[in-house]
């Protein structure tokens, strides 16, 4: 089986630069706020480059003995020290109040987009992805959008431009040695942890993947709740939850470990730099050379450079972290559909529908062929029943129809097109399902039929919950058609959802209307009631019905055989029972099961049971 991708590959550098290519257009989509960001910048970075200077000159006009003659001077160096001091934190935030709506609606927008992109891959992906997983991915993923946009933009650039500023500052108005060990500091501080850096990511991408395996089976023993009840194995479900948490726990260690090896280091440099420039600066300050105010400008200088440059560290490391985690996401956005809509497809123009399926082959592999020159016609508003053994390629069929899956040779057609040459959508939008196993949203019953037709109104609502023969059941529900059904639709039985699914059907009201198996897991009473309204919808519709149960099918006007993925009969019910082949052996091998089968419970339909809690 495939594996998802995670957020845990670390991109290599090429990978890293496309990944900050995709994410320049957001930024450019909002160039005047960025500019208006850039001078808020500029002038938050000239206020700090200016203190330590009127630092000095406060304490050498206190050092001098100036104050008592010129009382203005240090007053007014004093309210203009205090006056940079307010600059620099409203110039830093009214910059990151501009910025932070770029920030935000490139989440927004590229949360939106990997959104539509998943619903855009085909059914093989999402058969194959850990949905826990996946989950993280993207979250991870829009916080590393945030995290770099907003720090590659307002401090890498910055920080590099006040130690260039620094650094000329040193080396015009002191010794050539102040800019020097400013210059080897810094040189060593930037190769210590870009080296030191890389050698963690290993532990950074280990600790994701841990995260994202230890969310995945959280999801997916929570959808699986009941079958963890039935065979009562919470204890091995906690067992492997935990052996995947002592895995996560064992990475998070080796990560902080590491990072104490890497902020150790820094922390030296920064040490070794300034004790070195201190007692250099003490030394000119005893020989005379400098003054007091010298020697606290070049203190000051040293902790306003080291600060960013300490915190450029923890930048670096978190967008190693965070070129992962969006390198992830734009992997999954780079994803291709293998069903792909073609370009400049036209719509699909239903007249009568008629569908056809003309010598179809498919195979989900290979090695495992399904289906081996399948041909039959639906002629138009008839209903035409599928049946056969397991694993003869029925259902199969209906995912082909959808265009889940490509043939690999023949065509199916809706009127004589090709449904490979139509836009996806337009197809689908002429197609409605009831499915083998109906699953719902855990939302009212009311929108779960909505969702058929999102415009409908109420009354066309009300319309297919009589002609789905719904109506006495929501009526008994003490919130009627506002119940909420549960996750999947778990508050509702069998026969429940089936009805649901025929009214979002009916609510839909397309040309062709495919029945999935929509009986074969419902009790006697349940799937009369349900045969009743597939009867009544399918009347006027071209109408495809996978059936298990032959019974439910001895009125279509056509039934094809199918065996080992070929046609084997076609046929009336009468002429296939005249011919007493293959479809006469299953009609009385049925017929038999159902005579010797012990009597089945019919489920509570209609009993007005509370569905306050799941069944």
């Amino acid at each position: 089986m495939r594996r998802s991708s995670s957020a845990t590959d670390a991109p290599d550098n090429e990978a890293g630069i496309k990944t900050l290519r995709s994410l320049w257009p957001y930024l450019l989509e909002h160039k005047r706020r960025v500019l208006l960001a850039l001078l808020c910048l500029l002038g938050a970075k000239g206020a700090s480059v200016g203190l330590p200077f009127i630092l000095k000159y406060i304490i050498d006009s206190l050092d001098s003995g100036r104050a008592n003659i010129v009382v203005g001077l240090p007053l007014a160096l004093l309210l203009a020290y205090g006056a940079a001091r307010l600059g620099n934190v409203l110039f830093g935030e009214v910059r990151d109040a501009l910025f932070g709506r770029v920030t935000e609606r490139a989440m927004r927008r590229i949360g939106l987009q990997a959104f539509q992109h998943l619903h855009s891959l085909d059914l093989d992906f999402h058969l194959n992805r850990n949905t826990g997983g996946l989950s993280r991915d993207i979250e991870r993923g829009l916080s590393g959008i945030s995290f770099l946009m907003r720090f590659m933009v307002f401090n890498i650039a910055p920080t590099l431009l006040e130690i260039l500023m620094v650094i000329s500052l040193l080396l015009i108005n002191y010794s050539l040695w102040f800019a020097l060990i400013t210059f080897i500091a810094v040189v060593l501080y930037v190769a210590y942890s870009v080296v030191a850096t890389d050698w963690r990511t290993e532990y950074v991408r280990e600790a994701n993947r841990a995260d994202s395996e230890s969310n995945t089976r959280v999801v997916d023993s929570l959808l699986n709740y009941e079958t963890v009840k039935y065979f009562t194995n919470e204890e091995y479900e906690a067992q492997r939850y935990d052996a995947d948490l002592a895995r996560w726990e064992r990475a998070r260690r080796k990560n902080r470990l590491s990072l104490f090896v890497l902020n150790g280091g820094q922390a030296l440099i920064v040490a070794l730099a300034m004790t070195s420039m201190m007692i250099l600066a003490a030394q000119n300050v005893v020989m005379g050379e400098m003054t007091l105010g010298d020697f606290a400008l070049i203190n000051a200088f040293m902790m306003q450079l080291f600060m960013p440059l300490n915190f450029l560290g923890f930048i670096y490391r978190e967008m190693k972290g965070s070129l992962a985690n969006i390198e992830q996401l734009f992997v999954l956005l780079r994803r291709t559909s293998q069903v792909p809509d073609k370009a400049g497809a036209p719509d699909l123009r239903v007249e009568q529908g008629a569908l056809e399926f003309s010598d179809v082959h498919f195979g989900y592999s290979a090695q495992r062929p399904i289906l081996q020159g399948v041909s039959f016609r639906i002629e138009p508003q008839r209903k035409v029943a599928v049946v056969g053994g397991s694993g003869a390629g029925k259902s199969t069929l209906v995912k082909l129809l959808f265009r889940f899956y490509d043939v690999n040779g023949g065509a199916i057609s809706v009127d004589g097109q090709d449904i490979r040459e139509v836009a996806l959508k337009s197809l689908r939008s002429a197609i409605a399902i009831v499915p083998q196993d109906t699953v719902l949203f855990n939302d009212t019953i009311y929108e779960n039929i909505r969702y058929g037709c999102i415009d409908a109104t109420e009354e066309e609502v009300w319309r297919a919950i009589r002609m789905a023969h719904l109506e006495r059941f929501v009526q008994h529900l003490p919130e009627g058609v506002n119940t909420l059904v549960g996750e999947r639709g778990l508050k509702l039985s069998g026969g429940e959802k089936q009805r649901v699914a025929i009214a979002r059907a009916i609510l839909k009201n397309p040309p062709i209307l495919v029945f999935d198996e929509a009986t074969s897991s419902l009790d006697s009473k349940s799937e009369q009631s349900v045969l009743k309204a597939i009867q009544e919808v399918s009347q006027g519709q071209t109408s495809l019905v996978i059936a298990h149960r032959l019974s439910t099918i001895i009125d279509a006007d056509l039934i094809v055989v199918l065996q080992e993925g070929k046609v084997v009969e076609q046929g009336t019910h009468a002429e296939l029972l005249a011919r007493n082949g293959v479809y006469a052996n299953l009609w009385r091998i049925q017929q038999r099961e159902d005579t010797e089968a012990p009597a089945v419970r019919p489920e509570k339909e209609d009993s007005g049971e509370d569905y306050s809690t799941p069944k």
